[in-house]
């Protein structure tokens, strides 16, 4: 695959009927689900889960979402899921980008970035990140070769 950055965390899926709306392609709410749905997985596979999450009183959520949607996936499509930590910002928020490709012609469907700020589970609040979220996020973060949006 031709992937936008090096050390891609990759998650697969595969498009339903269940994905497909009233136009006969993936609804564009799926896509933000996918995107969801890997990056809990690649937050999981470095050591933050959501038991963490609670255990520390920290979470990482989601200030804002861009997505740039570039081709249609269609029931029966395979789909890789790539993420990446692309920046982090003095303790207290992270970026992360996504791409997504079609499997058997390895055509780039999506190309996202979400925001994320850190906020104490207790109150709501803005808060510095521990030291096992900045370890964690910090071992799978990427700054070099990011395309141009």
């Amino acid at each position: 695959m031709n992937w936008d950055l090096e050390r891609p965390f990759l998650w697969q899926t595969s498009v339903t009927s269940t994905h497909i709306d009233g136009l006969g392609h993936v609804n564009n709410a799926v896509y933000l689900q996918w995107l969801e749905q890997c990056a809990w997985r690649h937050s999981e596979s470095l050591g933050l889960s959501l038991a963490s999450y609670h255990a520390l009183d920290r979470a990482m959520v989601i200030r804002r979402h861009e997505l740039d949607y570039l081709q249609a996936a269609f029931a029966g499509d395979e789909i890789m899921v790539a993420t990446w930590i692309t920046q982090m910002h003095k303790r207290t928020r992270l970026t992360r980008s996504f791409q997504l490709v079609r499997k058997h012609d390895e055509v780039t469907l999506l190309r996202a970035q979400s925001y994320f700020v850190c906020m104490a589970l207790s109150d709501g609040r803005p808060k510095r990140m521990p030291d096992s979220f900045v370890d964690g996020y910090g071992q799978a973060l990427v700054t070099t070769g990011l395309p141009q949006r």
